[in-house]
């Protein structure tokens, strides 16, 4: 564990004790997640490729002998929540909705659970695009199964964490961000196929640095245009006779005769799909030039197609392009709107290219933007 980690569970320990007066039975650490490159092409069976990182969700859990689940957030001001299992309903403070949302799922996936209480602490950076929703919910069914003695596959576990946040948070999502908390693998980013569920090692190299910038401006995809964009991609692939944009090509496209707006969300997808498995091949042989270009042309259709940039993320994306030359590259990450951008690079360059962040770049609010430099790690995992 390291020494972040060692924090959260003290914090998360703690605040298990405080409220309820005894220990927890077991500690669950579900990773957020960085997205290399890939964007909205999950939900629309596509190819995205995410690594784990060392932010994460933290779930202390003990048990109870009635069917009530009480729940401490510690990121929220140790805000509480009490609910029924045999009666799950819609919560109005919004980080209820997960956990609610989750135990819902694992139910009505056929899982028989008990009444439990549960801490809940955090240190994914909120509204980043780092997943922390989806860490929360893998953390949430992962230590409940664990408390009921209930064996899951992982990969159920992604599903079920992903109908949790489709069915009843409301965010139409895809199955990466889940999964990736729930399969993570040390030392290697994952080339996920999202309509076969099928999941291909990425070795990242250990030369190569994840550095992870947090723009200041933060997200809130249910009231955003998440779902919107989902929306035009599904119109654009029933357009042109196809399941899923997947199964598209840009010959198809260009005589589909769609719109322009409907046009343009179909090409990034298509385009970001060419690019998500050619940079994978590219990580493996550490040709980070090409790397770079791929991450460049995805931000540029992000930004000019898919329309889900805004100008501090732009700007952010160019200081860290123009610090890292051609030795890698960068790119906003997550669902857009905000949130962080992702660069590669040597670690021989992170000195250089943090300075420059530092020299060039303020968040709107004119502060210095928060700056991670992390490895790729594993997924879900029982602490104690």
């Amino acid at each position: 564990m390291t020494p972040i980690d060692a924090d959260l569970r003290q914090r998360v320990t703690t605040a298990f004790e405080k409220h309820f007066g005894t220990n927890a039975a077991h500690v669950i650490r579900a990773p957020g997640r960085v997205n290399l490159i890939g964007e909205h092409t999950d939900y629309n069976d596509g190819f995205v490729l995410p690594c784990a990182i060392g932010p994460s969700t933290m779930v202390a859990i003990g048990g109870r002998s009635d069917e009530q689940v009480h729940v401490v957030a510690t990121d929220f001001g140790d805000a509480t929540d009490m609910f029924d299992l045999k009666d799950i309903r819609s919560s109005e403070q919004g980080w209820a909705n997960y956990v609610r949302g989750m135990l819902d799922a694992v139910q009505k996936a056929g899982f028989q659970l008990q009444g439990a209480n549960i801490a809940i602490a955090g240190n994914i950076p909120k509204g980043a695009g780092l997943s922390s929703s989806a860490s929360l919910e893998v953390a949430v069914g992962q230590a409940m199964l664990a408390l009921c003695e209930t064996d899951i596959d992982r990969t159920r576990l992604a599903q079920i964490a992903q109908a949790a946040e489709c069915d009843f948070v409301g965010t139409k999502c895809g199955i990466m961000d889940q999964l990736i908390s729930a399969q993570g693998k040390a030392g290697h980013a994952l080339l996920i196929d999202c309509r076969s569920l099928g999941l291909t090692d990425a070795p990242v190299p250990a030369d190569l640095a994840i550095m992870i910038v947090h723009s200041g401006v933060t997200r809130g995809l249910v009231e955003g245009h998440y779902n919107e964009r989902r929306r035009q991609c599904e119109a654009a692939a029933k357009a042109m006779g196809v399941s899923a944009l997947r199964d598209a090509d840009m010959e198809m496209l260009n005589a589909a005769g769609l719109d322009l707006v409907t046009h343009n969300r179909a090409r990034h997808v298509i385009g970001e799909n060419r690019r998500t498995v050619e940079a994978a091949a590219a990580l493996e042989k550490g040709d980070l030039q090409r790397l770079g270009i791929l991450m460049a042309e995805s931000h540029q259709s992000m930004r000019d197609d898919f329309e889900i940039t805004v100008p501090a993320i732009d700007r952010l994306v160019d200081v860290l392009q123009n610090a890292i030359g051609t030795e890698g590259g960068a790119r906003m990450t997550g669902g857009g709107f905000g949130g962080a951008c992702v660069a590669l690079m040597p670690v021989s360059r992170v000195s250089d290219v943090r300075a420059a962040v530092e020299r060039g770049y303020q968040t709107p609010d004119g502060k210095t933007a928060e700056i991670m430099v992390e490895t790729a790690g594993p997924g879900v995992s029982l602490i104690d």
